[in-house]
C-alpha cells in the first residue's frame, strides 16, 4: 500500500489513535518537523502493548517516546566517539608494525608476499591490495596529506594511508595478515587474535551504524561473540545452553570494548552510559527501565564490569 504524506496534524493524530497521549500539540509538531516523524516512531516498540496490537501501554507519552529516541542519540554518540578510538588505535598499530617489518613505501608495505600463506585467503587478500592501491590512486589528488607525500616524496607511507581507509579495509586486513603479524598487534592490544577476530566485524559495523546514525540502542548483529569470563562473573543467565545476554547486542560490544580499550577510556565510557540510562529511567513511567536494559541486552548489574 503506497505510504502517502502526512502533515504535522495528521502525524499526531496517528499516534493519538494508536493510544499514545500527546500533551503539548505545539510542541509536539516542532519535535517532528525537526526530527522527523518516521524517525522518533522507529522507537515506539518499546512502549507498545505487543508487535500485533500496535496500540501504546496505558499511560505512554509522546515525551517518554522522544527520551527513549534522545537517549539513543546520547548513546550513540558515546558509542561512537570510542569505537573512534579503537579504529584510531587499529590503524595507528597495524601501520607502525607492518611498516616496520616490511617498509615504509607502498612498492613494499602493498606487497602480495607480506600477506597470509593460506591458499583459500589469498585471492582475498590480492583484492584488498588491490583495493588499498585504488585509494591511494584516488586520494593522490584530494587529500592534503597523501598530495605532500606524494609530491614531495614520491610514496605514501602506511601511516598515511591509513587515514584514508575505512575501518572496514582496516578490520579486513587484520585477517589475511600472516600469523606472527597478528599476534604482534593483538598483543598491543592484550587480548588473542581469536578475539580479534571475533570482534573487529562487530565493531565495524557498529561503528557504520553510528556514522549514519541508526538505531543502536536494541541493534542485533548477526555474529556473535563467544563465551567469555564476563559472562559467567555477571551471572548472565542462559536459556537452552546459550548466554540471553551479551552475545550479539549493544552489551556484546560493551565487552569487546572492555578487552581493547584501555581501562580509563572504559570506565569513562561506561559511567557516560550510566548517566544517560539513569536520566531515560526519571523520564519513563509507563514502563520500568528494566525493559528497556533488556531491549539492549544489558544486565540489570551491567556497571559491575567496571571491577571485573
Amino acid at each position: 500500500m503506497e505510504k502517502m504524506f502526512k502533515t504535522l496534524e495528521e502525524q499526531i493524530e496517528i499516534l493519538k489513535g494508536k493510544g499514545l497521549i500527546v500533551e503539548d500539540n505545539e510542541e509536539t509538531k516542532e519535535i517532528l518537523l525537526r526530527e522527523n516523524y518516521f524517525f522518533i516512531n522507529g522507537y515506539r516498540h518499546l512502549l507498545m502493548n505487543s508487535i500485533s496490537d500496535k496500540t501504546f501501554v496505558t499511560g505512554a507519552t509522546f515525551r517518554e517516546l522522544y527520551s527513549i529516541f534522545l537517549f539513543d542519540r546520547y548513546f550513540r554518540n558515546i558509542i561512537f566517539k570510542n569505537l573512534l578510538i579503537i579504529e584510531n588505535n587499529l590503524k595507528s598499530i597495524v601501520s607502525y608494525q607492518l611498516s616496520k617489518k616490511y617498509g615504509y613505501r607502498e612498492k613494499e608495505y602493498l606487497n602480495v608476499k607480506n600477506f597470509t600463506n593460506d591458499h583459500s585467503k589469498q585471492k582475498k587478500a590480492k583484492d584488498l591490495v588491490d583495493k588499498m592501491k585504488r585509494q591511494i590512486r584516488v586520494n593522490c589528488a584530494n587529500h592534503n596529506a597523501t598530495m605532500h607525500y606524494v609530491n614531495n616524496y614520491g610514496y605514501i607511507p602506511l601511516w598515511i594511508l591509513v587515514k584514508v581507509l575505512s575501518f572496514g579495509i582496516v578490520c579486513e586486513l587484520y585477517t589475511i595478515l600472516k600469523q606472527e603479524d597478528k599476534v604482534s598487534i593483538a598483543d598491543i592490544f592484550g587480548t588473542s587474535t581469536y578475539n580479534m577476530e571475533d570482534f573487529l566485524p562487530i565493531l565495524a559495523n557498529y561503528r557504520n551504524l553510528c556514522a549514519h546514525e541508526d538505531i543502536v540502542y536494541e541493534h542485533r548483529t548477526e555474529r556473535y561473540i563467544s563465551n567469555n569470563k564476563y559472562h559467567e562473573l555477571l551471572g548472565i543467565p542462559m536459556m537452552d545452553g546459550e548466554y540471553i545476554y551479551g552475545k550479539n547486542d549493544v552489551f556484546a560490544l560493551i565487552i569487546i570494548l572492555k578487552h581493547l580499550l584501555k581501562e580509563n577510556e572504559f570506565h569513562d565510557m561506561m559511567r557516560e552510559i550510566e548517566y544517560e540510562i539513569e536520566k531515560l529511567d526519571g523520564r519513563i513511567d509507563s514502563i520500568p527501565i528494566e525493559k528497556i536494559l533488556d531491549r539492549m541486552g544489558f544486565p540489570v548489574n551491567y556497571m559491575e564490569i567496571l571491577d571485573l
